[in-house]
Protein backbone atom coordinates (compact mmCIF):
# COMPACT_ATOMS: atom_id res chain seq x y z
CA UNK A 1 0.00 0.00 0.00
CA UNK A 2 2.69 2.60 0.57
CA UNK A 3 4.75 1.47 -2.34
CA UNK A 4 1.56 1.92 -4.20
CA UNK A 5 0.53 5.90 -2.51
CA UNK A 6 3.93 6.76 -3.36
CA UNK A 7 4.77 6.06 -6.64
CA UNK A 8 0.80 6.76 -8.07
CA UNK A 9 -0.19 9.72 -5.94
CA UNK A 10 2.64 11.23 -3.78
CA UNK A 11 5.32 11.20 -6.12
CA UNK A 12 3.34 12.91 -9.33
CA UNK A 13 2.36 15.51 -6.85
CA UNK A 14 5.80 15.84 -5.48
CA UNK A 15 3.98 15.88 -2.20
CA UNK A 16 5.10 14.93 1.30
CA UNK A 17 3.90 12.34 2.98
CA UNK A 18 3.47 9.58 5.87
CA UNK A 19 1.27 6.78 7.00
CA UNK A 20 0.52 6.29 10.62
CA UNK A 21 -0.88 2.44 12.11
CA UNK A 22 -3.13 2.40 14.93
CA UNK A 23 -1.41 -0.26 16.43
CA UNK A 24 1.89 1.92 17.41
CA UNK A 25 1.51 3.76 19.62
CA UNK A 26 3.26 7.43 19.37
CA UNK A 27 6.43 8.09 21.67
CA UNK A 28 6.41 11.62 23.05
CA UNK A 29 9.44 13.48 25.21
CA UNK A 30 8.46 16.24 27.16
CA UNK A 31 11.17 19.14 27.54
CA UNK A 32 10.41 21.74 30.67
CA UNK A 33 12.43 24.00 32.58
CA UNK A 34 11.29 25.32 36.06
CA UNK A 35 7.20 25.10 35.20
CA UNK A 36 5.24 22.60 36.28
CA UNK A 37 2.05 23.60 34.42
CA UNK A 38 2.39 22.29 31.24
CA UNK A 39 3.44 19.00 32.55
CA UNK A 40 1.22 17.95 35.36
CA UNK A 41 -1.24 18.79 32.29
CA UNK A 42 -0.08 16.47 29.96
CA UNK A 43 1.19 14.00 32.28
CA UNK A 44 -2.58 13.62 34.01
CA UNK A 45 -4.14 13.04 30.14
CA UNK A 46 -1.98 10.68 29.35
CA UNK A 47 -2.74 9.01 32.52
CA UNK A 48 -6.63 9.78 31.50
CA UNK A 49 -5.91 8.22 28.16
CA UNK A 50 -6.82 11.98 26.64
CA UNK A 51 -3.58 12.03 24.66
CA UNK A 52 -3.15 8.17 22.69
CA UNK A 53 0.63 8.41 23.40
CA UNK A 54 3.02 7.30 25.91
CA UNK A 55 5.22 9.42 27.61
CA UNK A 56 8.59 8.28 27.15
CA UNK A 57 10.56 10.54 29.40
CA UNK A 58 10.85 14.08 30.53
CA UNK A 59 14.33 16.11 29.94
CA UNK A 60 15.19 19.40 31.47
CA UNK A 61 18.14 22.16 32.19
CA UNK A 62 17.14 22.38 35.47
CA UNK A 63 16.57 19.75 38.05
CA UNK A 64 13.66 21.07 39.35
CA UNK A 65 10.69 19.40 38.48
CA UNK A 66 12.65 16.07 38.82
CA UNK A 67 9.90 15.59 41.32
CA UNK A 68 6.95 16.26 39.32
CA UNK A 69 8.48 13.61 36.62
CA UNK A 70 8.79 10.86 39.44
CA UNK A 71 5.34 11.49 40.57
CA UNK A 72 4.30 10.19 37.34
CA UNK A 73 7.19 7.37 37.11
CA UNK A 74 8.37 9.08 34.40
CA UNK A 75 12.01 8.74 33.62
CA UNK A 76 13.97 12.59 34.33
CA UNK A 77 16.73 13.42 32.56
CA UNK A 78 18.51 17.31 33.92
CA UNK A 79 21.24 18.37 31.45
CA UNK A 80 22.30 22.02 32.24
CA UNK A 81 22.95 24.13 29.57
CA UNK A 82 25.23 27.27 29.50
CA UNK A 83 26.13 29.05 26.09
CA UNK A 84 28.97 27.44 25.66
CA UNK A 85 27.51 24.34 26.63
CA UNK A 86 24.42 24.72 23.94
CA UNK A 87 25.94 22.25 21.15
CA UNK A 88 27.07 19.69 23.78
CA UNK A 89 23.48 19.92 25.87
CA UNK A 90 21.30 19.66 22.38
CA UNK A 91 23.74 16.45 21.57
CA UNK A 92 22.87 14.78 24.33
CA UNK A 93 19.01 15.27 23.84
CA UNK A 94 18.91 14.33 20.62
CA UNK A 95 20.76 11.12 21.62
CA UNK A 96 18.03 10.31 24.72
CA UNK A 97 15.39 11.40 21.77
CA UNK A 98 16.66 8.58 19.70
CA UNK A 99 17.87 5.97 22.30
CA UNK A 100 13.87 6.29 23.47
CA UNK A 101 12.81 6.00 19.46
CA UNK A 102 10.37 9.26 20.47
CA UNK A 103 8.16 10.44 17.88
CA UNK A 104 7.26 13.93 18.95
CA UNK A 105 9.30 16.04 20.99
CA UNK A 106 6.71 18.59 23.47
CA UNK A 107 8.38 22.19 24.65
CA UNK A 108 6.20 22.57 27.84
CA UNK A 109 7.13 25.77 28.90
CA UNK A 110 11.30 24.85 27.98
CA UNK A 111 12.79 28.17 28.14
CA UNK A 112 15.85 27.85 26.09
CA UNK A 113 15.57 28.50 22.36
CA UNK A 114 16.72 25.49 20.12
CA UNK A 115 19.29 25.35 17.35
CA UNK A 116 18.72 25.16 13.54
CA UNK A 117 20.87 22.01 13.58
CA UNK A 118 18.83 20.48 16.21
CA UNK A 119 15.35 20.94 14.83
CA UNK A 120 17.10 19.30 11.91
CA UNK A 121 17.58 16.42 13.52
CA UNK A 122 14.74 16.28 16.31
CA UNK A 123 11.23 14.47 15.38
CA UNK A 124 8.53 17.55 14.88
CA UNK A 125 8.70 19.70 18.06
CA UNK A 126 5.73 21.37 19.02
CA UNK A 127 6.26 24.45 21.26
CA UNK A 128 3.36 26.75 23.46
CA UNK A 129 4.28 30.51 23.61
CA UNK A 130 2.33 32.23 26.62
CA UNK A 131 1.03 34.87 24.07
CA UNK A 132 -1.20 35.51 21.34
CA UNK A 133 0.66 35.64 18.62
CA UNK A 134 2.19 37.55 16.48
CA UNK A 135 1.31 40.30 19.53
CA UNK A 136 3.69 40.64 22.18
CA UNK A 137 6.62 38.07 21.76
CA UNK A 138 9.24 38.21 23.79
CA UNK A 139 9.84 38.48 27.50
CA UNK A 140 7.44 38.76 29.81
CA UNK A 141 4.59 39.19 27.25
CA UNK A 142 1.64 38.82 30.31
CA UNK A 143 3.18 42.61 31.63
CA UNK A 144 3.23 44.17 28.15
CA UNK A 145 -0.48 43.01 28.25
CA UNK A 146 -1.03 44.93 30.98
CA UNK A 147 1.03 48.00 30.38
CA UNK A 148 -1.15 47.91 27.33
CA UNK A 149 -4.62 47.67 28.82
CA UNK A 150 -5.62 44.56 26.41
CA UNK A 151 -8.92 43.09 27.05
CA UNK A 152 -7.98 39.56 25.88
CA UNK A 153 -5.46 37.52 26.69
CA UNK A 154 -3.84 34.16 25.08
CA UNK A 155 -2.10 31.40 24.17
CA UNK A 156 -0.61 29.70 20.97
CA UNK A 157 0.53 26.27 19.89
CA UNK A 158 3.13 25.96 16.96
CA UNK A 159 5.81 23.81 15.33
CA UNK A 160 9.08 24.89 16.41
CA UNK A 161 11.01 26.19 13.21
CA UNK A 162 14.15 27.83 12.76
CA UNK A 163 12.10 31.35 12.68
CA UNK A 164 11.69 31.65 16.53
CA UNK A 165 7.65 32.01 17.18
CA UNK A 166 7.07 32.12 13.14
CA UNK A 167 6.60 28.15 12.88
CA UNK A 168 2.84 27.16 11.75
CA UNK A 169 0.37 27.67 14.53
CA UNK A 170 -1.83 24.78 15.39
CA UNK A 171 -3.93 26.03 18.06
CA UNK A 172 -4.52 28.89 19.66
CA UNK A 173 -7.08 30.37 21.86
CA UNK A 174 -7.93 33.63 24.20
CA UNK A 175 -9.21 34.75 27.63
CA UNK A 176 -10.51 38.13 28.60
CA UNK A 177 -9.36 40.53 31.17
CA UNK A 178 -9.81 43.29 33.05
CA UNK A 179 -8.25 46.40 33.52
CA UNK A 180 -8.59 45.25 37.81
CA UNK A 181 -6.59 42.38 37.34
CA UNK A 182 -2.75 42.87 38.05
CA UNK A 183 0.18 41.02 35.70
CA UNK A 184 0.33 38.00 38.48
CA UNK A 185 -3.21 37.63 37.74
CA UNK A 186 -2.55 37.43 34.02
CA UNK A 187 -0.30 35.09 34.36
CA UNK A 188 -2.32 32.71 36.17
CA UNK A 189 -5.37 33.16 34.06
CA UNK A 190 -2.67 32.67 30.65
CA UNK A 191 -1.50 29.45 32.51
CA UNK A 192 -4.91 27.97 32.75
CA UNK A 193 -4.79 28.68 28.67
CA UNK A 194 -1.22 27.78 27.63
CA UNK A 195 -2.47 23.65 29.16
CA UNK A 196 -5.65 23.35 27.25
CA UNK A 197 -4.32 25.20 24.12
CA UNK A 198 -1.42 22.74 24.46
CA UNK A 199 -2.98 19.70 25.30
CA UNK A 200 -5.18 20.53 22.04
CA UNK A 201 -2.20 21.07 20.00
CA UNK A 202 -0.48 17.84 21.11
CA UNK A 203 -3.60 15.57 20.83
CA UNK A 204 -4.52 16.94 17.13
CA UNK A 205 -0.68 16.21 15.86
CA UNK A 206 -0.94 13.09 17.66
CA UNK A 207 -4.17 11.85 15.92
CA UNK A 208 -2.80 12.99 12.59
CA UNK A 209 -5.19 15.85 11.93
CA UNK A 210 -2.54 18.23 10.71
CA UNK A 211 -1.80 19.05 7.66
CA UNK A 212 0.95 21.80 7.24
CA UNK A 213 1.31 23.35 3.81
CA UNK A 214 4.19 26.06 4.14
CA UNK A 215 3.37 28.53 7.22
CA UNK A 216 -0.04 27.00 7.62
CA UNK A 217 -2.20 24.50 8.82
CA UNK A 218 -5.03 22.86 8.36
CA UNK A 219 -6.27 20.79 11.40
CA UNK A 220 -9.35 18.31 10.76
Amino acid sequence: METSFATQIAEPLQGDWSIGYDDRVARVAIMVTKDPTCLYDLALRQKQRELPCEIALVISNHAALEAAAQSFRLPFYALPITKETKPQQEAQVLDLIKRHDVDLVVLARYMQVLSDDFLVKAPPVINIHHGFLPAFQGAKPYHQAHARGVKLIGATAHYATKDLDEGPIIEQDVERITHAMSPDELVRVGRDVERVVLARAVRAHLERRVIVEGRRTFVL
